[in-house]
């Protein structure tokens, strides 16, 4: 049996995490390692590896991430803000389960990295 990821686990409540939304096909969490004073991650509740797993099955999928992205952070008065999503390891993926990192309320130097 597959062991399930910490995100998985976290949308099954096995373990607690501080949720900030969540419907019926996503989450939003805080990070618990911040890399911003605002830093969370919207998952999607489907099992998705990573971008380069999706199929076209799963284009509504990350467009309802983006909205609930986009109304959370209206509904903080936060208008500037960095999404960023990692796919594989070498770009930095440490949890194989897609999602997106909302980061906000500092400044965000680029290149990243």
């Amino acid at each position: 049996m597959k062991e399930k990821s910490i995100f998985k686990k976290i949308i099954d409540r096995d373990i607690p995490a501080n949720i900030i939304y969540e419907d019926d096909l996503s989450i939003i969490i805080e990070d618990i390692s911040p890399q911003a004073p605002i830093h969370f991650l919207a998952i999607p509740k489907k099992e998705i590896k990573g971008i380069s797993d999706m199929t076209e099955a799963d284009t509504d999928i990350i467009g309802h991430l983006m909205l609930i992205i986009k109304k959370q952070m209206a509904d903080k008065d936060i208008k500037d803000y960095r999404l960023v999503v990692n796919n594989g390891s070498e770009a930095g993926q440490t949890v194989f389960h897609l999602h997106i990192h909302v980061l906000a309320n500092r400044t965000l130097g680029w290149p990243p990295g």
